[in-house]
């Protein structure tokens, strides 16, 4: 067993443990950004100046009247912009714009002594604009040949030897929703200068290194002149891992100029129309199938809705390409990929990052084409798996190790679900209930686990200990509610060999530990972790030396466990307190930085090629939907998973965890449906679901009425920490299970072996339509697969060609 993940006699990790912050939120005394507005004196509100226009050139801006609105303090324009006027990464973001790019661009901000009067202040502006043509749609973009950044394309095998050798081929198009986040806290940001002219923001930012590159370059300043704290998130899910950076911009400005603290929180409805959510994609494929089913060749084409700037877009585009094998071999592949420019949000990071749209792909098509060759779909999902000792590479290049436990996870999710009883039961229903059907899917998950750009794959750590034993962690990652911190403190327990009570963390800042990557790519664990556990381990090592002086031993015999220091053999002992106390006065170093890189990564961008994930995390979900035959309305009635996290460091955090992505995932797939006003009217590009009223997310009446969730067993993951395995994104994509349920649910009501296309989100509408083809035969509709079998040198060939839910 490897260094990293070999685990100590009577560690802490491995405990099930609540939340560190569970009590403070659940009572309301968890401090949020916006919270500490209350304890800051004399602070100005930020509000902005939004042009309800989707597309147009900024030619005035008058603020006159705006700062005769009592309270005004100030308005910002780009005039007062020190640095570069700049909020994104790429270049392309001004924080003050001279083009408006979406309806509700913000292209100024009214400081005030009230939101109120800012607000107020907002309305008196006065902005003159020249529209100009705007592209919502992503079809607008397609059509318009409107796109922006890389256009990358993975090739893998010889896909028209792999068509040729096909027995079966088939062609479709699919164009999928993006997501909102919905975090419950909104962006919020607040910065102060002291009498050095220090700016010290804090930020509800999953990437605080980040936010003070960004705001130190609208500044004009150097990093160091800059401190970002991040003290808790209400949520972030990717929304604010890029995002945040030009809010906190506007209040280090705000500050900057004024000498007062600036606070800046968008209302929801703000928060809504104003921030990127997830990438919506759309997708052509072609498929080829031997006489079997196996999967012979693949091409497909790609393309995400960027929005208006890029973002984070490339990178999300890259993992959708990485990530359209899921758990199947393709021996033959080429995958394009495109980012469309639209007038709308820029789109942006969210849970997942671009693996459920390019994984969601392959699933339709799996779903779509079961019916045409006479499979049941598990029986074709499961001929093409990745399969042990077979020298199997992902169309990137990239060796897929421990697919055995695509197997494994798969028949436990079987076993555990009486799979095979319940279908029998579920026949005996729907032969019996002509208005009523059910159906129950079983879809697998395989997720590359590090950031797709090497760099990020590094973590820091600053770990001190304190003459009375106490130990304080700091480390770059975020907590966003899925428990990071908890982790932490259980790492830092196990690897020093102290109790839990020792050990207490310091909210994230950029003064303590520098350069850090953003808490997502569901890296934090192991970044952090691994940085935590060097760190601890250094100061460890020098506690061992004194521990060996006192107890007459060599270091190397020497253990701590539960804050005792043994020697092997021996009933002396010495408690942890005294050792430090000891150190201490031994002129002993009580600090270490931790550092940790994780290894064995490399990736070409250009070539599409190399090994850019750590790991794959597995899993395997069964779900059980009944569907209204009237209405296309359903109910989840029954989820099993099994899902490998490694040796888990906090079993209770990681089920939280599994559940809370299984249920955003069925939110995205089936509830959550982006709208905008695509009309030719005054308000073209206007986000039409900007409310919790008008966008429907996943409640306790959209909960499966049984959750099973089981984590993998002997699962122990070699060269992470402590033989973990990441945990947040990858459960998303287990609910692809819920959408192949509905999907064979609505085929029920057709002639035995129909197959049905579905729109996604797979609202009850969607089903709906889905059910009404069923009953046409899958030919008509909104659903239907539809082609004819041709004769090809012997071979039949299935045309299946259709456009599934915009």
């Amino acid at each position: 067993m490897s260094h990293l993940s070999e685990r100590p006699e009577k560690p802490v990790v491995g405990v099930s443990m609540p939340h560190e912050s569970a009590v403070q939120h659940v009572t309301g005394t968890a401090l949020y950004t916006d919270d500490l507005v209350q304890r800051t004196k004399d602070v100005l509100h930020a509000y902005p100046v939004q042009v309800m226009k989707a597309r147009g050139r900024v030619t005035a801006v008058r603020t006159g009247a705006a700062l005769a609105v009592p309270g005004v303090v100030r308005v910002l324009t780009g005039a007062d912009v020190p640095g570069v006027n700049d909020a994104g990464m790429k270049h392309d973001e001004p924080l003050f714009p001279d083009e408006v790019m979406f309806h509700g661009h913000a292209v100024a901000w009214v400081l005030g002594e009230t939101l109120e009067a800012a607000r107020l202040g907002a309305e008196a502006v006065e902005v003159e604009l020249d529209e100009l043509p705007s592209l919502i749609t992503l079809q607008d973009a397609i059509a318009a040949d409107s796109y922006h950044g890389a256009r990358p394309v993975m090739t893998h095998g010889d896909v028209d030897a792999g068509f040729a050798d096909s027995a079966h081929v088939f062609t479709g198009e699919f164009q999928f929703s993006g997501q909102e986040h919905f975090y419950l806290e909104t962006h919020a940001a607040l910065a102060q200068v002291d009498e050095n002219g220090q700016v010290f923001i804090q930020s509800s930012t999953q990437h605080p290194s980040e936010t003070q590159e960004i705001v130190a370059h609208v500044l004009g300043v150097p990093a160091h002149e800059v401190t970002v704290q991040c003290l808790r998130m209400g949520g972030g899910f990717g929304g604010k891992e890029m995002q945040p950076h030009g809010f906190a911009a506007v209040a280090a400005l705000g500050a900057k100029l004024t000498g007062r603290p600036v606070r800046f929180r968008l209302n929801r409805t703000q928060d809504l129309t104003m921030s990127g959510k997830r990438h919506g994609f759309h997708a052509t494929w072609r498929i080829g199938f031997d006489a079997e089913g196996r999967i012979q060749a693949l091409d497909a084409t790609l393309t995400a809705d960027g929005g208006w700037s890029l973002d984070l877009s490339e990178p999300v585009l890259a993992r959708a390409l990485c990530h359209i094998d899921n758990t199947y071999w393709i021996p033959n592949a080429r995958v394009a990929g495109s980012i469309a420019r639209t007038n709308t949000v820029s789109n942006t990071a969210f849970r997942g990052f671009g693996g459920p749209q390019g994984m969601l792909v392959i699933e339709d098509i799996l779903g779509r084409c079961a019916p045409q060759l006479g499979l049941d779909p598990r029986e074709l999902r499961e001929r093409n798996f990745y399969r042990p000792g077979q020298g199997q590479t992902t169309p990137y290049g990239q060796p897929v190790t421990q697919p055995e436990r695509i197997t494994a996870a798969w028949q436990q999710v079987l076993d555990e679900a009486h799979f095979t009883d319940r279908e029998r039961e579920i026949a005996a229903y729907n032969a019996a209930h002509p208005h009523t059907k059910r159906a129950l899917a079983i879809t697998g998950v395989k997720f590359g686990i590090s950031f797709n750009l090497t760099a990020f794959n590094q973590g820091g750590a600053l770990v001190l200990i304190y003459k009375d034993g106490s130990v304080l962690i700091n480390h770059g990652g975020t907590e966003m509610g899925q428990g990071l911190h908890t982790k932490m403190l259980q790492v830092a327990a196990t690897t020093l060999g102290i109790p839990l009570h020792k050990v207490r963390l310091a909210p994230t800042r950029t003064d303590k530990v520098p350069n850090t990557s953003a808490t997502a790519a569901s890296s934090g664990a192991d970044l952090n972790g691994g940085a935590v556990k060097n760190a601890c381990e250094q100061l460890r090592a020098r506690l061992l030396q004194v521990a060996a002086s006192r107890l007459g031993s060599n270091a190397s015999d020497v253990r701590i466990v539960d804050g005792v220091a043994r020697s092997l053999g021996s009933d002396e002992e010495l408690a942890w307190d005294d050792l430090v106390r000891t150190a201490y006065f031994q002129r002993v170093q009580l600090s270490a930085a931790g550092y940790y890189r994780t290894e064995g990564l490399h990736w070409d961008a250009r070539t599409f090629r190399g090994s850019p994930f750590k790991y794959f995390a597995i899993g395997a979900a069964a779900t059980e939907v009944e569907v209204d035959g009237f209405t296309g309305a359903y109910r989840i009635r029954r989820v099993d998973i099994v899902h490998d996290v490694g040796d888990s460091l906090s079993p209770m955090i990681d089920i939280g965890q599994i559940e809370g992505g299984f249920v955003q995932g069925a939110g995205w797939l089936t509830l959550e449906d982006l709208r905008w006003d695509t009309g030719d009217g005054p308000h073209r590009g206007r986000l039409l679901t900007q409310a919790a009223s008008t966008y429907k997310l996943p409640s306790f009446s959209e909960m499966p009425e049984e959750f099973n969730v089981t984590l993998l067993e002997n699962a122990t993951e070699e060269g992470a920490v402590f033989g973990s395995k990441a945990v947040g994104e990858p459960p998303l994509m287990l609910a692809f299970s819920v959408r192949e349920a509905l999907r064979q649910a609505a085929a029920e009501f057709g002639p035995k072996g129909t197959g049905v296309e579905l729109a996604s989100p797979a609202t009850p509408e969607a089903v709906y339509w889905a059910i009404e083809s069923a009953r046409q035969g899958g030919t008509a509709g909104n659903g239907g697969v539809r082609g004819a079998a041709v004769s090809d040198g012997g071979r039949a060939r299935s045309g299946a060609k259709a456009l599934s839910g915009a």
